[in-house]
């Protein structure tokens, strides 16, 4: 049952890549497909990151093939959570809000720190099943 679960939390995030990757490509700045979604930016930007999700899509769809193959996707969302975090506090970030609250960017980040968990717990728990 864990394992299943476990699949299709990857299905969905495969689901959401693809999404974000469409987001950033034509740039729809949709928040949740785009964290950043009310900064300046450069539409290059946004095609460069349309295509690096799809390394995204590609290690969960590896991952929800396999269990074996689930860490690389967990190493992947847990540093893009941290990597997050750490533009919320930059002084980066602050110049270019000139005053506004990054609370939308930190809800974006915890929404996504809540999945990587479940994909976490259910990793662990699959796991679990298989070795018992």
């Amino acid at each position: 049952m864990n394992a299943r679960i476990l699949r299709m939390l990857l299905l969905a995030g495969i689901a959401y890549f693809c999404c974000m990757a469409v987001a950033h490509f034509f740039g729809f700045k949709i928040p949740v497909l785009f964290i950043y979604y009310d900064t300046p930016y450069y539409a290059y930007q946004d095609k460069i990151i349309s295509f690096a999700v799809v390394a995204y899509i590609c290690l969960f769809f590896t991952a929800q093939r396999s269990s074996q193959d689930v860490a690389p996707a967990l190493v992947a969302i847990w540093v893009t959570v941290l990597g997050l975090s750490a533009i919320n506090l930059s002084p980066a970030l602050s110049s270019v809000l000139e005053g506004k609250s990054t609370f939308p960017y930190w809800l974006q980040t915890g929404l996504l720190a809540v999945y990587a968990l479940a994909l976490s717990f259910f990793w662990l728990r699959s796991r679990k099943e298989v070795a018992g």
